[in-house]
């Protein structure tokens, strides 16, 4: 079976897909053959097979066993196919395997990924000898073979112990992987790997602390103590010179050395991090001397990191085969968070404000050293370099902070920002006397725009927290931009006109008498200066002149700010630009504030039409879009509100484009700008005035009624009926007398369109705002209108109410009866109690899903809608809607299982069953106390708390609320936002409560609540009750 299976893995590698998945097939099918696993296991161990199929083995039996293995797997199939005897000889084979001494690593790392899973299942009960073979080897092995063991017992620590089994080994384990990690004659990435298997204890340590609090924390302190002084010797150790790049490339003896050295501090630094999480206050003491070991080697490697990475361009973020970082970028990306969280340590900040209380002069404080310091591991890599010459958008992206690429640059931003916060004055008195001196040398443009990037980073935090740096400051540091904007070199240069912008943004009226020259130098450069880097990044900065100086200075220039943008898309090719997501939205963000200056240039001049040009080419972005959207709508309301003809000019300018984009793509395919042209035209109705302009019905209705009665594209059928129910809402006289190409009068068009969107061949998603429209048709066209359609049509949501699954269909088809229900409740329960669907009574159907779903109900004028709706339904006290029976609370059992996927399937929840004026009373109270709102925090109040939680509370273990040691909010508040009882999230809303409270008060003095009261829960009661007091 062996040379079957070895040439079925080999297909598996196989490049086409249909060779591949035949393999795979037939591989699964051998599955119930007895020696199917231990073939496999054989092959694995063949020192002649090649190690792709090596590898390939070890896959296949890892999916064999999650399949096939134990019911403890979610992934398992439901049938255990490998006899008691095979699995002894497949355990003992496979840790023999991953702890063999001449292994590829790669087929290591396999293996014992493999025993893990395994002994997840097995150990200790089937395996119980796992753990004691592992610790024979570990002091004992090979460096093969203990390479293997540590492997294992990694994968052990991160998978397999629970507390007992952890606790019982516990002493013994952490003492072997520190004999091992203190032993300078193993190698040193040896040495990084037990560390890092030390480190994995700490997350079982923090999920067991909160039951076992003093237990874990004596253990804790008793492996630090012992641990403490290797961690300071390893901080405390010099590295060697780096190796030369040809050194590297050919995995020289010295490469080696270095790249374990390097991994073995970062290991060290990692675990210090993880124990400043978990036991913050047992490191605290430890932190000054942690903290100048940190700065005196971050001081010492800077020469190394600015050949390797600024001048030359070595190869960076790099993991080995055991995914243990080994460059050094990433441990100085590491010692830079590590040095920024010990500035938070008590110890540390009360040794520094003493030595701050002692140095006098800015330039000679310990601040001007940290920004020194700053400035040199935050200059533009060559790799950068070579990245954002060729990618503006990967530039920008970085510059605006989308990318999730953390390089010791950002974390240099972030270390300024939090000392920033702590010492405001002191960092930007610090940051300024370096920056002057720093110009005053021949360092590279490196350096200088380095500088001025930690101030943008520090002024952009300024911008976040509504602070402003003072105006001596930043009247300081106008010379190095106006140098740094003439400068030859593109990065210099553009981080120049971003710092202007951004200073001026942040310091008041500080720099009133150069902001306008700075501006329009910004202006100028857009259209004249030759680089890509230095263009995107003025049309950037005119966010920021925009968003803070007066509108005497800037209104003048709007014209003049939409032609340069204007100038810079003509010098493109708009397809390959729309594949720059970041520069599309900066684009957008741009020209937003710009038209936002006085929204009249959307009919007097070409800003709509920019933003409709660039959107037309974006129409996929997400963010885009919804930017274009936020901004039509502000100009539509602002436009509405002025009066007058500026609305209907609105119109004839923009619904000519946006008629154009509902013509474009095929109704049966998903078209992004037909989608957008669609939201838009939702938006100019919505926000238009009362009746709608003549010819406007005429205008947009034959092209929204083709779209909902041809598309099938779910998001364009909700934003075109979202659209026709708005046209209803403003103009619904214009809308009826309107008459289609076909003869058909507007009414008729509506109720087409609204049968089609109920029937079962449009799902609910694409189906999803027609509740709406037929609210609005109801009321707009009333009954005399409506005549023998409206009972047509409230059947119609009856039936399909009853099918309806996704929450916001059933709330949009619920609101049409919550609505009539308003003034007509009685009439609503005859015309459902008469109506049969498929054997049910309508009143059955409606009820049921209206009362199962309306706490989930979302948007206050619906919510409110329908509380009063539920109300007057209760107020008739009609013994039909009495005698219906309907979901009740969920039935609690006392199963302790893990809830497994396939448990729950065969173990539907199961609820109470309850009369239908119960469960009115039940949603009544859950509504009510969601209207007094649940505790929200505003943005100071949040900032607050974030700047408590990520200060000393880092540093101290008692008395401390906080779960997260490195958040803000305490357990109790993240309780509360994970409860997912109905109602969290929203604001007080007075009205509603005022009205529910009058509600049960009404409620009580009826005969019927005596029986209704005892009926409910020991905590609705309770709820009432409080709200009575």
């Amino acid at each position: 079976m062996e040379e079957q299976v070895a040439q079925l893995l080999a297909a598996t590698q196989a490049a086409s897909d249909a060779p591949r998945k035949q393999a795979e097939q037939q591989l699964q099918s051998l599955w119930p053959r007895p020696e199917y696993a231990l073939a496999l296991l054989a092959i694995a161990s063949h020192d002649s097979a090649p190690h792709n199929i090596r590898q390939a083995a070890l896959l296949a039996l890892k999916q064999f066993v999650l399949a096939c293995w134990s019911p403890t797997f979610d992934e398992f199939k439901g049938q255990v196919l490998v006899p008691d005897d095979n699995k002894l000889r497949i355990r003992e084979a496979l840790l023999e395997l991953a702890t063999s001494d001449q292994l590829e690593r790669r087929v290591k790392a396999s293996a014992s990924y493999v025993v893990s899973k395994i002994a997840s299942s097995d150990f200790p009960e089937e395996w119980p000898d796992l753990l004691q073979k592992l610790m024979h080897i570990i002091p004992n092995g090979t460096e093969g073979q203990l390479h293997g063991a540590l492997k294992v017992l990694s994968e052990l620590v991160d998978d397999s112990f629970n507390e007992d089994t952890f606790f019982r080994v516990a002493t013994d384990l952490v003492k072997v992987v520190y004999d091992v990690a203190i032993n300078e004659s193993r190698k040193p990435t040896l040495r990084a790997l037990a560390v890092s298997v030390f480190r994995g204890c700490f997350d079982i340590l923090e999920m067991v602390m909160e039951d076992h609090k003093a237990e874990v924390k004596a253990f804790a302190e008793e492996v630090l103590n012992q641990w403490q002084p290797f961690f300071i010797s390893v901080m405390k150790t010099k590295l060697p010179d780096p190796p030369s790049e040809q050194e590297e490339n050919e995995d020289s003896p010295n490469a080696e050395t270095y790249r374990g050295l390097v991994s073995l501090k970062l290991q060290v630094v990692k675990v210090l991090m993880r124990i400043r999480s978990v036991f913050p206050a047992m490191l605290s003491p430890q932190s000054p001397v942690l903290f100048s070991a940190t700065w005196e080697e971050l001081s010492s490697l800077q020469a190394a990191y600015h050949q390797m990475y600024i001048e030359e361009e070595r190869q960076s973020r790099l993991e080995d085969a055991d995914r243990l970082p080994y460059t050094l970028d990433f441990l100085v990306l590491e010692e830079l968070d590590f040095m920024q969280a010990c500035l938070r340590a008590p110890p540390v900040r009360s040794e520094l404000e003493q030595q701050l209380r002692n140095q006098q002069a800015a330039e000679a404080t310990w601040v001007t050293e940290v920004m020194k310091l700053a400035v040199a591991y935050a200059q533009i890599t060559t790799e950068e370099e070579g990245l954002w010459n060729v990618d503006v958008n990967i530039f920008l992206s970085e510059e605006t902070s989308v990318t999730a690429n953390y390089t010791p640059r950002t974390a240099c931003g972030d270390l300024v920002i939090k000392l920033g916060e702590w010492l405001t004055q002191p960092t930007v008195d610090g940051l300024l006397s370096y920056t002057r001196s720093l110009y005053n040398t021949t360092q590279s443009w490196k350096a200088k725009e380095a500088a001025l990037y930690i101030l943008n980073q520090l002024l952009s935090d300024f911008q976040d927290v509504d602070k402003q740096i003072g105006p001596e400051a930043a009247t300081g540091f106008v010379d190095f931009i106006r140098y740094a904007m003439q400068q030859p070199d593109p990065f210099l240069r553009a981080r120049g006109y971003l710092v202007a912008g951004s200073l001026t943004r942040t310091s008041g009226d500080a720099l009133q008498p150069v902001a306008t020259s700075f501006l329009e130098t910004c202006l100028q450069a857009i259209t004249n200066d030759s680089n890509d880097v230095v263009q995107v990044s003025c049309i950037r900065a005119l966010q920021f002149y925009l968003q803070s100086l007066p509108p005497s200075i800037t209104q003048p220039l709007q014209q003049t700010i939409i032609t340069a943008i204007s100038t810079y898309l003509q010098s493109q090719d708009m397809q390959e630009l729309a594949e720059s997501d970041d520069l599309m939205v900066t684009l957008v963000e741009t020209l937003r504030d710009a038209i936002l200056l006085d929204t009249r240039i959307s009919f007097t001049g070409t800003g709509l039409d920019l933003l409709f040009t660039v959107a037309s080419h974006g129409a996929n972005n997400f963010q885009l879009t919804m930017l274009v959207n936020e901004t039509f709508e502000e100009v539509t309301t602002t436009i509405a509100a002025t009066g007058g003809d500026a609305y209907v000019n609105l119109c004839a300018k923009v619904l000519p484009s946006l008629n154009a984009a509902l013509d474009v793509g095929n109704l049966t395919e998903e078209n992004a700008l037909t989608n957008l042209a669609a939201d838009l035209l939702s938006v100019l109705a919505e926000h238009g005035p009362e009746p709608l302009p003549n010819g406007f019905v005429q205008a947009t209705m034959p092209k929204l009624n083709r779209i909902l009665l041809g598309s099938t594209d779910e998001e364009l059928l909700k934003s075109a009926t979202t659209a026709v129910k708005n046209i209803l809402s403003h103009g619904h006289q214009q809308l009826f007398e309107w008459r289609s190409e076909d003869g058909k009068g507007g009414l008729e068009v509506v109720l087409i369109i609204i049968d089609r969107l109920l029937s079962p061949g449009v799902n609910d998603n694409a189906a999803g705002e027609v509740g709406s429209l037929a609210a609005e048709v109801v009321e707009k066209a009333g009954s005399e209108r409506l005549g023998p359609y409206l009972p047509q049509l409230l059947r119609a949501v009856a039936v399909r109410l009853g099918s309806a699954t996704h929450a916001p269909f059933i709330q949009s088809l619920t609101l049409v009866f919550a609505r009539l229900s308003l003034n007509n409740a009685s009439e609503v329960v005859d015309f459902l109690a008469g109506l049969d669907i498929n054997g049910t009574s309508g009143l059955q159907v409606v009820l049921s899903k209206w009362l199962e779903n309306s706490i989930n109900f979302a948007g206050y004028d619906d919510i409110r809608q329908n509380v009063i709706a539920l109300s007057k339904l209760y107020d008739l006290k009609d013994q039909r809607v009495s005698q219906i029976q309907v979901r009740g609370d969920l039935i609690v059992t006392n199963d302790i299982r893990i809830m497994t996927r396939s448990r729950a399937r065969s173990n539907p929840e199961q609820y109470t069953v309850i009369s239908a004026p119960l469960k009115i009373l039940k949603v009544l109270i859950v509504e009510l106390q969601a209207a007094g709102g649940t505790r929200e925090l505003d943005a100071a109040a949040a900032a607050e708390l974030a700047e408590e939680g990520s200060d000393n509370d880092d540093w101290e273990d008692e008395p401390n609320e906080f779960l997260n040691l490195s958040g803000g909010l305490t357990k109790e508040q993240l309780m509360a936002y994970a409860d997912e009882q109905p109602g969290n999230g929203r604001r007080p809303d007075d009205e509603t409560q005022g009205f529910l409270v009058d509600f049960f008060k009404r409620a009580h003095a009826t005969p019927e609540f005596e029986d209704e009261w005892k009926s409910l829960s020991t905590e609705e009661q309770g709820r009432l009750q409080a709200s009575a007091a």
